[in-house]
């Protein structure tokens, strides 16, 4: 008899197993496509089934803030004198040192990553040290510094008059950051009772803003050269207020009150440096630029494409359009204008005096309503004689002094611990000495 076939397991042969190809792109979208089609189109036509309804998309959202919007010009300026006062001390500045700034009631509080931002856009350095990282100006920043440093040391030895101008802002909500309170006053319903109040009221919110731009010197206020206006957006930096039209507008009814041969020292803000001329782009058409070329009495060649005639203009753009319109009309009234570096507002009186202004507000503002913040900030000015002006001058002056050496005291702290400097260390934050 034959034998039977065995019906064990062991004795079938494993199934193998089916070879899976990838699928490419193309060979994807067909699949997509004939699903689409069959089951979309061919079986709703078939069904009655209604097509679902297509949803809305949300509705778009404005531009987000950064930390540019929140903070202005004063914050940054007493950041930057917060990392300069460890250079001052001969210590190498840290983020995490640098953090101490949450512990100054006046100055906003920051987290580690926001303040690293503000370090960065301050235009500070990260390098590498033997041990710890360090932060120092840009070159840039330290040579605008020294020049105008330099010059303004030079415009004094000349005895020429020199005019500070500035714009600020005040909130209607603008009170004392601190007062005395009766902590035995527990309620309101309680303070009723007894006769008493709740203590002072608060403000709800910052409330409308007072845009505000001013110039003076050691003898004081230039007569009739206020310009206050309210804001028409509350937002945290009031430079979006302003714009290089109404400035200059104002400036040229200021100008020809000012002292012949007289230096008026102001910020970089964009509307302060407004270039006289537009410079020719690669947008411009070819020739357009030839045309400007020849204006301004630069040879060129009618063979050459357009990116040869860009780069001719780049040549000569310090010669023909480095020139503002404010300095401009300054110099109509033989006046020179002067600016400070970027975010050193410290060197600017008028800061010192603002300060008092505002402090007369915050002292007498009892309606917290914008015409009265107006009226007080009106009055604070006048109460600003020239021996206050004066002051301010001259703290400013010591201020300067002691700002003229600060660059080689950086000097020596990086060259103390600074062993190699390159690009990518500016923006490696990764150490935790940082």
């Amino acid at each position: 008899m034959d034998p039977q076939p065995s019906t064990s397991s062991q004795s079938l042969s494993p199934r193998k197993k089916r070879l899976r190809i990838a699928l490419s792109v193309t060979e994807k979208l067909m699949i997509k496509n004939v699903y689409k089609y069959v089951f979309e189109e061919k079986v709703a036509s078939l069904l009655p089934i209604e097509a679902p309804e297509k949803k809305n998309s949300p509705e778009k959202r404005g531009p987000k803030h950064t930390f540019k919007d929140k903070f202005d010009d004063f914050t940054f300026a007493a950041i930057r004198r917060k990392v300069h006062n460890f250079f001052y001390a001969n210590e190498a500045p840290t983020i995490m040192k640098i953090l101490k700034v949450n512990e100054d009631p006046d100055l906003p509080n920051f987290s580690w990553s926001t303040l690293r931002k503000v370090i960065k856009y301050l235009n500070f350095k990260y390098v590498t040290k033997s041990r710890q990282s360090i932060l120092i100006d840009r070159q840039e920043i330290i040579l605008w510094r020294q020049r105008y440093l330099r010059k303004i040391k030079e415009i004094r030895k000349e005895g020429r008059y020199i005019y500070y101008q500035d714009e600020t802002w005040i909130n209607e909500g603008h009170a004392p950051k601190k007062a005395w309170i009766d902590q035995t006053v527990v309620s309101s319903r309680q303070a009723f009772l007894d006769g008493l109040t709740t203590g002072l009221k608060q403000p709800s919110g910052k409330g409308k803003r007072l845009i505000i731009g001013h110039i003076g010197g050691e003898e004081g206020f230039v007569e009739d050269s206020l310009l206050i206006f309210e804001a028409k957006k509350n937002k945290e930096d009031y430079h979006q207020e302003m714009n290089a039209d109404s400035f200059e507008k104002w400036f040229k009814g200021v100008s020809p009150k000012l002292k012949p041969n007289s230096v008026v020292v102001m910020n970089n803000a964009p509307y302060h440096s407004r270039k006289l001329e537009s410079l020719p782009t690669i947008s411009w058409t070819k020739p357009r630029i030839q045309e400007w070329l020849t204006s301004k009495n630069i040879s060129f060649e009618a063979t050459m494409v357009k990116a040869t005639l860009i780069d001719i203009v780049r040549q000569h753009k310090q010669e023909h359009c480095d020139k503002y319109v404010v300095d401009e009309m300054a110099a109509q009234h033989g006046i020179m204008v002067l600016r400070l570096p970027p975010y050193h507002c410290e060197l600017n009186p008028i800061e010192l005096v603002w300060a008092q202004a505002k402090g007369y507000v915050a002292r007498n503002n009892k309606t917290l309503k914008i015409s009265e913040v107006k009226k007080l900030f009106e009055e604070g000015l006048q109460h600003i004689t020239p021996e206050k002006w004066s002051s301010c001058v001259s703290h400013i002056i010591k201020e300067e002094d002691k700002m003229y050496g600060l660059d080689h005291m950086i000097d020596n702290v990086s060259d103390k611990f600074v062993i190699n400097v390159t690009e990518s260390d500016s923006d490696d934050f990764s150490s935790d000495d940082e």
